[in-house]
């Protein structure tokens, strides 16, 4: 199966690919190209971008999460009916799970699925030193084919020919560049990039800035080798059998695509609604409040009391990841001040100046709505909140004694966030759970 595509990847985190990305992305289309855009590693920052842009669902790609046969799978799924993907790297292309990258990196997706990478490279405080950093990444591991390299942060139109010339050196084409200039970035915050609903990214500028060679581009991504056909990732669609609603508006927005669609095809109907803005629940039998930032929206969410109350009653079983873990506690901390949450579980969510980001593998200490006891899950964490351990902890990190998270059973709130996918059951299993019971009322 050809599938034309390629890796922005960068030798680290900052050098500008959700950048180039868009850039990339809209000079395809440009040539009434359909691009389907990845993006590498457990982000739901990014892709909200590349979605806006391409027009497209956004899929993250993990080698933790998923074997080679998952990946190609997934990769399959979400590249049917475009002409090119363009995969976006996370961090730098080696940085992963383990120190030379060979879980949870861009190089093993790239490796895996056998897509060329094209190197973005900051350029902003370099010339002929270019050649030799290419060339070393081009080296590294005969499995990763960097076939190119992006210089991005570029003074002028002379130096983007100084970079030119020393890849030349090396055999190495420079693709495209970007200028220096702050206008053309999106901005950030403590979980990454402003998410695309609240910011519109400098598209027009970044259209009019970017100089790409598109026919070197597109002749590198269709030289990619030929992939075998891979089993469907998602199970044949069954009719809808259970009613879930999913907190999804400025402070609940994270969640993997490719497992609201693992849901949906296992029979579930999604419901989005607002904890921020409605009065109450719509009708459903199970309830998800996915991350996000309740922190930034810490007094709207205590103010709307209706809510809270609606979801403190709802009797079907309840996932609540991260932010929505915060959400579900007794308060939430912000500076000096307290906002009452739901009170559903036990403690308070402070807010503390470091993250605790990093990939997770976890064992149910006892059953609760997606796995019985003792069942293993992979899903990562990235966030600035703690919790003091609560009385009955849903999670033993694997490997360790630390345990998270919350469970009586019926309520399943944790700082990690699953990856359902990886473990279909789980998905079964919470909508078994829901489907016995009567949607709860609205207004409930």
């Amino acid at each position: 199966m050809r599938i034309p595509r390629l890796v922005l990847a960068a030798p680290h985190s900052g050098a500008g690919k959700t950048t180039v990305a868009l850039a990339l992305v809209q000079a395809l289309q440009g040539k009434s190209l359909k691009v389907q855009a990845f993006k590498v590693g457990p982000d739901y920052m990014d892709p909200t971008h590349l979605e806006a842009t391409s027009g497209r669902r956004v899929y993250n790609l993990d080698g933790f999460f998923l074997g080679e046969a998952g990946l190609l799978s997934l990769f399959q799924h979400g590249a049917k009916g475009a002409d090119l993907a363009l995969v976006e790297g996370v961090m730098g292309l080696f940085d992963g799970k383990d120190p030379l990258g060979r879980e949870g990196s861009t190089a093993q997706v790239a490796r895996l699925l056998r897509i060329p990478v094209v190197l973005v490279v900051d350029a902003s405080a370099m010339a002929g030193s270019i050649a030799p950093l290419a060339e070393g990444f081009r080296r590294f591991d005969p499995g990763v084919r960097v076939v190119g390299v992006f210089a991005n942060r570029v003074g002028s139109a002379r130096h983007a020919e100084l970079l030119r010339e020393a890849l030349a050196h090396v055999g190495l084409p420079l693709l495209g560049w970007l200028p220096q200039d702050p206008t053309l970035e999106i901005p950030e915050r403590h979980l990454g990039l402003v998410l695309a609903g609240e910011v519109a990214p400098p598209l027009r500028a970044l259209a009019q800035a970017a100089q790409v060679d598109l026919e070197a581009l597109l002749r590198l991504a269709r030289d990619a080798e030929p992939l075998p056909e891979a089993p469907a990732f998602l199970p044949e669609r069954r009719p809808s059998q259970v009613a879930v609603a999913y907190a999804w508006d400025q402070a609940f927005r994270f969640y993997y695509p490719e497992a609201l669609e693992l849901l949906q095809a296992l029979g579930a109907e999604l419901i989005p609604f607002s904890p921020l803005k409605d009065t109450r629940l719509p009708q459903a039998q199970a309830l998800l409040l996915g991350g996000g930032y309740p922190e930034l929206f810490a007094e709207g969410l205590s103010r709307n009391w209706a809510m809270r109350e609606a979801i403190h009653h709802f009797p079907g079983p309840i996932v609540a990841e991260c932010g929505g873990y915060m959400y579900l506690s007794q308060g939430l901390w912000v500076g000096e001040g307290f906002f009452p949450m739901v009170g559903l579980v036990p403690g308070e969510a402070h807010m503390a100046q470091s993250p605790i980001l990093g990939y997770r593998e976890v064992e149910a200490l006892r059953d609760n709505p997606v796995a019985k006891k003792g069942e293993r899950f992979k899903g990562h964490e990235f966030h600035y909140a703690r919790m003091e351990q609560s009385p009955s902890p849903a999670w033993r990190r694997v490997g360790g004694q630390e345990m998270e998270g919350y469970t009586d059973g019926r309520v399943l709130a944790s700082f990690v966030h699953l990856y359902l996918p990886a473990r279909p059951e789980g998905a079964r299993r919470l909508l078994a759970g829901a489907k016995g019971l009567p949607p709860s009322p609205s207004g409930s």
